[in-house]
């Protein structure tokens, strides 16, 4: 039995609902063996509203992190999620050349959940400059999109094929705007754009605030299917379905967040 293998170059999310956690929970539902380099520690507090506190490692702990996996094993697929720092994304860039890994999935996660400031205005310059041009497939969600973009403002499906449009001229071969219930739409709606076509993929909207984890569950989901080698549009379709459930069946873990829940797909039939 092929066993396949996929790397998540991401924060760790104390709580464990998004970050490298959602990531790894999301490859084990796939049957795909996870490894994880943190690129920050995200720690939620208790004592004030459950702000999120970040704690970046050095860059000679991400490195020899990366050198391990890539290096040393090797793998079939690989997402990035928060990459704090323009260093961070240099160093990710460089390894990433430097390793044989064809599948790329950039998960642009430029904000905490909550929040619509990016972490680090410079990490948002260079997602466009660096690592766009290495994506097989970057994966923003409105926010994300609206920067990557310039566009202020994203409301309609119009404006969400402008921005891939204006996302895939960065130099990402492919590209998924999730725009999920953000949208001014029926259904909740993510696009799909290769360059020559647009596919829109839909769902119920779901009203709910136990959706934390989302988007990363939702990148990993498809660098998953990439790793099983299936095509791009299979791979986002799966995704969207597994998110949809896990969204469906998220939970509440105390009075400040409910993630979603990654078995849904395999227990909640």
């Amino acid at each position: 039995m092929k066993i396949y293998k996929a790397l998540t170059i991401a924060g760790s999310d104390t709580s464990g609902g998004a970050g490298l956690e959602a990531d790894l929970k999301t490859f084990q539902e796939f049957g795909i063996y996870g490894m994880a380099a943190i690129t920050v520690i995200v720690a939620q507090n208790p004592h004030n509203n459950w702000s999120h506190d970040i704690y970046p490692l050095p860059l000679t702990a991400l490195a020899a992190q990366l050198d391990t996996v890539l290096t040393g094993i090797g793998v079939d697929a690989l997402k990035t999620g928060m990459l704090a720092t323009s260093d961070i994304i240099e160093l990710v860039a460089q390894k990433i050349d430097q390793s044989s890994v064809k599948q790329i999935v950039i998960d642009p996660v430029l904000a905490c959940k909550g929040t619509d400031e990016p972490l680090n205005p410079d990490s948002a310059e260079a997602i466009k400059t660096v690592l766009a041009p290495r994506a097989t497939l970057i994966t923003p969600n409105v926010f994300e999109a609206k920067i990557l973009s310039g566009l202020k403002t994203l409301t309609t499906l119009d404006d969400l094929q402008e921005a891939a449009q204006r996302i895939y001229e960065l130099g990402a071969k492919n590209v998924l705007i999730k725009g999920g219930a953000k949208l001014e739409t029926e259904d909740a709606i993510d696009l799909f754009y290769d360059g020559k076509n647009y596919t829109v993929l839909r769902s119920p909207k779901l009203v709910t605030t136990y959706n934390h984890g989302a988007g990363c569950t939702y990148a990993a989901a498809v660098t998953a299917g990439l790793a099983k080698g299936a095509n791009m549009l299979t791979s986002a379709q799966a995704a969207k379905d597994f998110t949809y459930a896990a969204i469906k069946n998220g939970f509440p873990i105390n009075q400040y967040v409910g993630p979603v829940w990654h078995g849904a797909s395999r227990l909640c039939k």
